[in-house]
């Protein structure tokens, strides 16, 4: 599903913010001497997607931090660079992406996550044309019609695979150049930002959230970071499978909303952000978008939401005073049995 929807409305696309940070971008399409596309087309285009881009990077910044930090409690583990790349095969128009972008080839980078190997070394400007992954162009993958996604999938899945059997990864760049990345590890989880939404959703393996949603215009990091550790959490804790088990009854959805919330502060401690942010969060979510007597009965009222919040700050500052971390895979209290539902999955071959 990765980036599927991007293409359908040109205007809430996003790649990348290399043209205003200076990169340089060579194409033999700024010199066609008959241009397709209408200068102010293009001009809209490249407005729109820098503007996706800015929260594409946050959101990667803030996902790196969180994954990062608490990679030592998670139970899925995998080796990462904080690379993410972009395939204009993706969008509905990627003759009028490339021709806004100046670009020759489909694939470039994305974002490089502030912190990550990636982000670290300098090389991974935003919009840099890649020509290479560990000797694979992914350029010259085919691509499906009907599942022009899935391209964009296959390359992240390939750095993965390649992190794992051969410990890097050289990236080989459309100007000749290469940059060799050693990866850390990190809880597995991807981290996406779906256009014209406004939702902010887990889905066991990716957290997404909307480029709509109200989160992005807060200037803190620290209580945007909260919305993501949230959807997080629900990865980390394993919810999606043990819904799926357990059914999607009311009292499990509130059971399972509850553990994520409480789970938040533990991750933004462990990722260096002030787990009160959490709490900051939660009130100033909930003062606005909570819907008093018509709100979800699958949550419980933002205000209990806040009181579940903080009874975990004395618990995480003893154990980062005597441990100097909080690890939650011990001494965090579960609302559900994890493993309850199992055996009846099983039996049912599911």
């Amino acid at each position: 599903m990765e980036r599927r929807l991007f293409g359908r409305v040109i205007a809430a696309l996003g790649v990348g913010s290399a043209l205003l940070t200076g990169a340089v971008v060579t194409s033999s399409l700024a010199a066609s001497s008959q241009p397709r596309f209408k200068p102010e087309k293009l001009e809209a285009t490249r407005a729109a997607i820098f503007q996706f881009q800015r929260k594409d990077q946050r959101l990667q910044d803030v996902g790196w931090r969180l994954v990062r930090g608490n990679a030592d409690f998670c139970a899925d583990v995998i080796q990462s660079v904080g690379l993410q790349l972009q395939d204009t095969a993706g969008y509905g128009e990627p003759d009028l992406i490339e021709a806004a972008l100046s670009l020759d080839a489909p694939f470039t980078v994305q974002t490089a996550a502030s912190g990550s190997p990636a982000g670290e070394t300098g090389a991974f400007d935003s919009i840099r044309p890649i020509a290479g992954l560990n000797g694979v162009d992914p350029n010259q993958w085919p691509v499906d019609p009907k599942k022009t996604w899935q391209r964009l999938t296959r390359a992240h899945d390939w750095i993965d695979k390649t992190l794992a059997d051969a410990g890097a990864i050289t990236v080989a760049f459309a100007d000749g150049s290469q940059s060799t990345l050693e990866p850390v590890p990190v809880c597995a989880t991807r981290f996406e930002v779906l256009s014209r939404s406004k939702r902010a959703v887990s889905e066991g393996a990716r957290v997404v959230i909307g480029e709509r949603f109200p989160a992005f215009q807060w200037e803190e990091d620290g209580v945007f970071a909260g919305v993501v550790a949230h959807e997080l959490a629900h990865n980390l804790l394993d919810h999606r499978n043990w819904l799926d088990r357990n059914k999607r009854k009311r009292r499990n959805v509130r059971l399972t909303e509850r553990e994520a919330d409480r789970l938040m502060p533990w991750l933004l401690a462990n990722a260096g952000y002030d787990p009160m942010d959490a709490s900051r969060f939660m009130t100033r979510w909930g003062k606005k978008h909570d819907g008093g007597l018509f709100r979800a009965r699958t949550h419980d009222g933002w205000d209990e939401r806040v009181e579940f919040i903080e009874a975990e700050m004395p618990i995480i500052a003893r154990l980062i005073e005597q441990e100097g971390q909080a690890d939650w895979s011990v001494h965090f209290r579960r609302e559900i049995d994890p493993d309850q539902g199992l055996e009846i999955a099983q039996r049912d071959g599911s």
